[in-house]
């Protein structure tokens, strides 16, 4: 199956106005696969903890944590902390939520206390990702590494 329709957000444009326009187009359709990921503060696309898991609508403004922010710089996408964006605009926890299937990527070895926290541990908003153990259709991609602090192993598909 080929993606067929798609939307990208202009992260340059006024936030209100981007948003506006995105929570009025998932509005006219549901989301079929949410790709995300999760973050070194165990955050699930960029709500930080404590993350909002009430709110109804589906993009957001949010405030990025030093964690979050760092995490950026480590991983090349911004020069400084002070080059990164203090703000972004996140799908919500509960849009994520209402996905009909969820492919989440996590690599890398600086990721594996969130990964553990966010699959061995309780659902809470102090672990975003955490609330991913309450889809009934997630489907977790991580390396040795990302893996490597989980109590029981993932099971491996072929």
């Amino acid at each position: 199956m080929n993606i067929r329709r798609y939307h990208l957000l202009d992260g340059l444009q006024d936030p209100q106005h981007v948003i506006r326009n995105a929570n009025a187009l998932i509005h006219s359709a549901p989301v079929d696969l949410a790709f995300v990921g999760i973050g070194e503060n165990a955050h699930l696309a960029f709500n930080d903890p404590p993350a909002d898991f009430e709110i109804e609508d589906p993009y957001i403004i949010v405030e990025l944590d030093r964690a979050c922010r760092q995490q950026q710089v480590n991983e090349g996408w911004f020069p400084t902390i002070d080059d990164v964006p203090k703000r972004a605009i996140s799908m919500s926890v509960r849009q994520i939520l209402k996905s009909g299937e969820i492919l989440c990527v996590v690599p890398g070895r600086q990721k594996a206390s969130a990964v553990k926290a966010s699959l061995d541990g309780p659902v809470t908003p102090q672990v975003p990702a955490s609330v991913l153990q309450t889809h009934p259709s997630v489907s977790m991609f991580l390396d040795a590494d990302s893996a490597s602090q989980l109590t029981q192993p993932p099971s491996i598909e072929k």
